[in-house]
């Protein structure tokens, strides 16, 4: 460890003695102020907001317990029947009755801190008391409105969603969306040059596919999870719900909100490689009507590469308004910065990763970084129209500065002994401006029930892109440096080169969609949609006065059945279909050859199972083919022209398995089977080739077991097979098998603390690349050392 991390580590023993000095000296205290905190929110004649979706009535009821913070105590069995849900402002009590209304069982009070259910009939056998509790760890984010738009549970989501939870993120001290995929089957994360997230989603690599709170969030930068409340993977072609370019799916961060309950929370983080980080969560409701938040974050780190640092940090508060019974307001703000060394890696030699020392930076990290400002602002308006009927309108306007710059390597010469560098940097700013308008309407025809969703979305995109080649003393375009000594450190001229881009673009989106979730009989469900979009592009070239212009209409379907035996256990099959304009992810790929193209297609035709088990456990099964056509390549006759001969096909098989399999024992798996490649050609590959960064089989397994309630212990591995670096399948990264570890104490009822160790017995391995010769080697073995204080 470094001295940095040796002082940490002084510093958080005095707090673990301390801690414990202080909860022996003053126990007394603390239980009188936790009992005063928890009779303050505990009056059950108090109105309060309530957001419950429809869903099974066991899981109904711990949600209830989580968000009004009181026991509810069951005199009768509870049956696996499907509640309702209650949204708006009530009384717990009122809240309760309609919670249950329907299934047979009805609510009363027992003091102010217990509410309780029972058979209506008075004269029914009564059973011995028992508690209904928000178990830790249970699978709390079992209803998801991501992938249909509709508080729908994830078993009746006829696609392979896997949500990565809060609890998952803080047990791991997840940082990133790179982070986060090694958990999610099917989701590899590419280099992305080293200064944006890159996945790859079902063989489809893509920059376009990151959504917030359902809404797109399209430029190339480093996502942080510190105002995140959980990850939500939605794959395959989710054009109807999400718009374009959505072929492979989606990651979707869903943000934290102000709530009434209060939060407050202070986090320091410190480790290897020079890890410093901070982060604050506060909130509270200021009284019945409005409740707010702040989240922050600010983090200076060093990284395990020579010569790369990372400085970032985030502020977003937000409010939550209860306007009445039937209208709720929420809105946030987000200013977010980061800074960092762009780094790209290690080149290859002989078809691998070349020999080098996994620290050493090839170029100039000097001249290499990155610059990023996102300020994001969302307002959204919930109004309940009537029984049945709600109304819903989120704004999202977004303004992001990017700029880039890099000084890195290329290929290695035939004897293996020099590589060649290059140079360039990039500015792309943007301005998003996004408006959603939704109506949820539930109905019956007889005994069929239906969940119609009509929504319009407008969008504008306006995007300004800049780059500049790098000049080595001012008149080369690349120069060579020994292999074993290749960071560099030459006066380089950044100007315009012959083929350099200097353009601005503009994007308006008109989508129309139309659902209906059919729920035909209680073992039988449907559901059938399709979304109309018009996508209109201006593009004007500064370089040379062209103006290009390009309108796609798109028609997206999709459609889906749903099959219960059991309440429990679903089967489904689905279909569907997205498109990427002919534009690319970020528009800048259009030319006088491009703008006659059509768009790519992506089908999706998928089946799968999925089960969740009385322990809280939820399991799920997919198997999928994804096609996508319409890729391009040269005309065979004639190689000046461009065509669109390309195909591409995805196979593949994903299982995932997240919650409790014990009260105490919490685990996360995810595994992935893949195989996708060119069926066609393209201007890159021939028929056969295999998509980079697609692994055959990968594997995550993170278990976390609470030995006792002061400490517990987490333990993970993840596998994952060899796969080739770029479309020409010329470099092959090897496959390796990661460990990691953690423990988890509690030192007082307000502190507590973990420490997480990745690549326990520090072996040496690439986790991705960006080319052939942009390959990133993984982290030696690192410890991460976290307290966290409430106050």
């Amino acid at each position: 460890m470094t001295s940095g991390t040796l002082s940490f580590c002084t510093l958080l023993a005095a707090l673990l003695l301390e801690g414990a000095l202080f909860e022996t000296a003053s126990a007394q205290d603390h239980a009188l102020a936790a009992i005063a905190i928890a009779h303050a929110s505990s009056d059950t004649t108090v109105k309060r907001p309530f957001r419950i979706p429809p869903q099974p009535l066991p899981a109904a009821l711990e949600e209830f317990t989580r968000q009004s913070g009181l026991r509810v105590r069951a005199d009768t069995d509870v049956p696996v029947v499907r509640s309702s849900g209650v949204v708006g402002r009530f009384t717990p009590v009122e809240a309760l009755r309609r919670l249950v209304a329907g299934t047979g069982l009805a609510a009363r009070v027992v003091d102010d801190r217990t509410l309780a259910v029972q058979q209506e009939s008075s004269g029914a056998y009564v059973l011995d008391p028992v508690e209904v509790v928000a178990r830790r760890g249970a699978n709390q984010e079992a209803v998801t409105a991501t992938a249909t738009k509709t508080a729908t549970p994830l078993r009746d989501v006829p696609q392979a969603v896997t949500v990565v939870s809060r609890q998952l993120i803080a047990d791991q001290g997840m940082q990133s969306m790179a982070d986060v995929a090694a958990y999610v089957p099917g989701v590899t994360m590419g280099q992305g040059e080293g200064h944006r997230d890159q996945p790859t989603i079902r063989g489809n690599n893509s920059t376009s596919t990151f959504f917030v709170n359902g809404v797109r969030d399209d430029v190339q930068y480093f996502r942080d999870l510190y105002n995140v409340e959980r990850v939500e993977a939605v794959k395959g072609a989710n054009a109807l719900i999400f718009g374009r370019g959505t072929g492979g799916g989606v990651i979707n961060r869903v943000t934290k909100e102000a709530g009434w309950a209060p939060t407050r929370e202070l986090t320091v983080q410190g480790g290897s490689y020079g890890t410093r980080r901070g982060a604050v969560d506060v909130g509270q409701g200021l009284n019945q009507a409005v409740a707010l938040r702040l989240n922050g974050m600010y983090e200076n780190s060093d990284r395990f590469r020579r010569d790369v640092n990372v400085e970032r940090y985030g502020i977003n508060p937000a409010v939550s308004v209860a306007a009445g019974d039937d209208t709720r307001l929420s809105a946030n703000f987000e200013h977010f910065y980061d800074s960092r060394t762009v780094d790209r890696g290690i080149p290859s030699f002989q078809g691998e990763p070349a020999r080098a020392d996994a620290r050493t930076f090839f170029g100039d990290p000097a001249l290499s970084w990155s610059d990023a400002r996102i300020n994001m602002g969302t307002a959204l308006v919930e109004h309940d129209v009537a029984s049945g009927v709600q109304v819903r309108n989120r704004t999202v306007y977004g303004d992001y500065d990017k700029m880039y710059q890099n000084v890195f390597p290329g290929s290695v010469d035939p004897t293996g002994e020099l590589v060649s560098i290059s140079a360039y940097n990039s500015r792309n700013d943007r301005t998003n401006l996004f408006n959603q308008t939704e109506l949820t309407y539930r109905a019956a025809t007889g005994s069929v029930g239906h969940t119609l969703l009509a929504g319009l979305e407008v969008g504008r995109q306006v995007s300004r892109n800049i780059r500049n080649t790098g000049y080595f003393d001012g008149s080369a375009t690349s120069v060579t440096a020994p292999l074993d000594r290749p960071t560099i450190h030459r006066p380089v001229t950044f100007r315009f080169g012959e083929t350099d881009a200097d353009n601005r673009t503009r994007a308006t989106t008109l989508g129309v969609y139309l659902q209906d979730q059919i729920a035909v009989t209680p073992y039988l469900q449907l559901i059938a949609g399709a979304r109309l979009e018009r996508f209109d592009l201006a593009f004007h070239n500064f370089r040379n006065g062209e103006d290009l212009e390009r309108r796609d209409e798109l028609v997206s379907p999709r459609a889906g059945v749903i099959v219960k035996p059991l309440e429990p256990l679903s089967f489904y099959g689905s279909y569907s279909v997205s498109y990427l304009p002919s534009s690319g992810d970020q528009f800048s790929s259009l030319t006088a050859t491009t703008e006659t193209l059509e768009p790519e297609k992506f089908e999706n035709y998928e089946v799968g199972a999925k089960l969740d088990v009385a322990t809280g456990l939820a399991l799920s099964a997919a198997v999928y083919q994804l096609d996508r056509s319409n890729t391009s390549a040269p005309d065979p006759l004639d190689p000046s022209r461009i065509v669109q001969t390309g195909s591409q096909r995805t196979k593949g098989l994903e299982l995932g398995a997240t919650g409790s399999l014990t009260p105490e024992w919490q685990v996360a798996a995810g595994y992935a089977n893949e195989d996708a490649y060119v069926t066609s050609e393209t201007s890159q590959a021939p028929a056969g080739a295999k998509a980079p960064l697609v692994p055959r089989n990968t594997f995550s397994l993170w278990n976390r077991y609470q030995i006792h309630r002061m400490w517990g212990l987490g333990a993970g591995i993840v596998y994952q097979d060899r796969m080739f670096a770029a479309i020409d399948n010329a470099v092959t990264l090897p496959g390796f098998t990661r460990f990691d570890a953690a423990a988890f104490f509690t030192l007082s009822s307000v502190l507590r603390a973990q420490v997480n160790v990745e690549n326990v017995f520090d072996r040496r391995y690439f986790v991705t690349s960006h080319s052939n010769n942009n390959i990133s080697p993984g982290s030696p073995r690192a410890v991460r050392v976290s307290v966290t204080a409430g106050f």
